[in-house]
């Protein structure tokens, strides 16, 4: 299993709309990033969308990568066919081997069925080309109605990209949706979290943590995913919780990622 970082990994440098660097994080510099991580994998997001780049800019890309020994995991928004179709393209132009996407989109929010028929349709597409569609797991759904999908499609063409914060969207605890979607995570998000109780006492706050310093049990989780022996990578997110001014978020953000690479390696490499 690779390590990877994302443009996830990164979201205040890229920038979140209303809060917005003056200097945003770029395509190239996230590459560089990677690089310097003396990493090989980069998972560029929706955040930072490729497929709207046209060709002749994601020629320049994939030379840029390829020049600093780095990988590119594509990934986007919005299961509707003509959008996956468009992500699908950008994916094999750049030789990623797999395509991570959201379902929903804004104003996007399809029924368990007519996903399940689009996959179907658009298998043909995957297969012909030799990718694999990583469904994330997000907040709508809930576990096992992400199984139902892997299930109904019944294709290893198809499979989980395993978030581990997304589904208490949904209300289900990280342990309860691994043990259901484990055996079909085919991409893993390391999304390390902490969640306490507000001043009040009455409400909880999930909150962002470095790797390996929330409650995500990462050597048990990394040991299961190896054992099955399908999840092709590990991609570092971070959910960093902002200070009152940017530029000190995206310092936090950059001290978060640097620990939380220093401890993935630790695992992964020693």
């Amino acid at each position: 299993m690779k390590l990877g970082l994302s443009s996830y990994t990164y979201t205040w440098a890229v920038g979140v709309p209303g809060f917005m660097p003056e200097f945003p994080l770029s395509h190239i510099g996230l590459i560089d990033k990677t690089f310097n991580a003396s990493l090989e994998l980069l998972q560029i997001a929706d955040n930072l969308p490729l497929e709207n780049l046209g060709e002749e800019k994601l020629d320049d890309l994939l030379n840029y990568a390829r020049g600093k020994n780095v990988s590119i995991e594509m990934a986007g928004r919005g299961l509707t066919p003509e959008h996956t179709i468009n992500c699908l393209l950008t994916a094999e132009k750049l030789q990623s081997p797999l395509l991570r996407m959201v379902i929903d989109s804004p104003g996007f929010e399809p029924g368990l069925q007519t996903v399940i028929d689009t996959i179907k349709d658009l298998l043909p597409e995957f297969e012909s080309r030799k990718i694999k569609l990583a469904i994330e797991n997000h907040d709508r759904f809930k576990a096992r109605e992400f199984e139902k999908i892997i299930l109904s499609v019944g294709s290893n063409m198809v499979g989980i990209c395993l978030d581990s914060v997304n589904s208490m969207g949904a209300g289900e605890g990280f342990e309860t949706v691994s043990e259901i979607l484990i055996p079909y995570t085919i991409n893993f998000h390391v999304k390390d979290f902490t969640i306490f109780r507000i001043s009040h006492r009455m409400g909880l706050i999930v909150e962002g943590r470095p790797a390996g310093k929330g409650m995500l049990k990462i050597p048990e989780l990394l040991s299961e995913l190896n054992e099955i022996g399908i999840c092709q990578s590990a991609i570092l997110e971070l959910w960093t919780p902002p200070e009152p001014e940017l530029n000190d978020t995206v310092l936090k953000e950059s001290d978060w990622a640097d620990k939380s690479i220093k401890y993935m390696k630790s695992i992964l490499w020693d």
